[in-house]
């Protein structure tokens, strides 16, 4: 998986839910989801995290140099 838009096709090929993750940028389901797997650009725009967002708050998982790196975390993270 390259990029957020090639994940989120598999993603949506894959049937996960909807309202299971958020990809910034590409699938930012509204209204927001109480819970949910996230990707976005880590604060400060410096390469990518991935994490679960979970009653208000953003709780990152792990930190990842390429967007690609973070797409293949992202995609195991969901289990697909």
């Amino acid at each position: 998986m390259r990029d957020r838009q090639s994940l989120e096709r598999v993603l949506r090929e894959a049937g996960v839910p909807d309202e299971h993750y958020w990809i910034e940028g590409v699938h930012e389901p509204a209204p927001t989801p109480p819970d949910f797997v996230y990707l976005r650009a880590r604060p400060g725009g410096d390469g990518w995290e991935t994490g679960v967002y979970e009653r208000g708050t953003y709780e990152p998982v792990a930190d990842h140099a390429t967007e690609a790196g973070a797409c293949a975390h992202f995609r195991a993270l969901l289990g697909v």
